[in-house]
């Protein structure tokens, strides 16, 4: 009796401790690149940052889609001097059906350009920056990082140096509940 009491508690608090350790799943999304306004050359007030604004308000996870939408164009994933020097000549992939959805299948950087260099020096390009499973503040390629300061560091602040796991806080009570009986019966 004593034996599969103590199977059922030892049950119980490895399963505790993998549900709150567990990850959260998230479902994959799709995005519309633009959102109402498709894949389309910009107007001249924002030419060059239209789409990596776009790319830099959303979170891309591996698994997601970019879903582009345009007419009279073409879509283009290219290397990066593809990107900066607007040539498509060496496509990694190029689409242009008016309707085309790109999986991201890995984590880094993505570049796409209009197949059509005027377009694409127009500001018909953007970088999407894709989340690695671990990494939990992406960097923003549209945006370069703020220059360097020779301040002091922030002071640490205690909370942060006395941090402990969720996990930890919640188990070692448990762990007290569940074998609390045990040590009467050892005593």
């Amino acid at each position: 009796m004593a034996s599969s009491i103590n199977v059922f508690c030892a049950w119980m608090v490895i399963s505790l401790v993998l549900i709150i350790n567990a990850p959260t799943l998230e479902a994959v999304k799709e995005f519309k690149v633009g959102d109402e306004l498709g894949w389309m050359v910009p107007s001249p007030t924002n030419k060059t940052s239209l789409y990596n604004q776009w790319a830099s308000r959303n979170r891309f996870r591996i698994g997601d889609s970019l879903v582009f939408e345009y007419q009279n164009d073409s879509l283009v994933l290219v290397e990066k001097w593809g990107y900066y020097h607007c040539d498509a000549s060496k496509p990694i992939v190029a689409f242009n059906n008016g309707n085309s959805t790109v999986t991201l299948d890995r984590s880094g950087l993505f570049y796409f350009i209009s197949g059509s260099p005027d377009h694409c020096r127009n500001g018909l390009k953007m970088i999407v920056d894709v989340m690695s499973p671990h990494r939990h503040n992406p960097l923003s390629p549209a945006f370069p990082p703020e220059p360097f300061s020779t301040a002091s560091p922030p002071a640490h602040n205690a909370a942060v140096l006395a941090s402990v796991s969720l996990g930890s806080l919640v188990m070692a009570p448990v762990a007290v509940l569940l074998l609390q009986p045990y040590y009467y019966y050892f005593d």
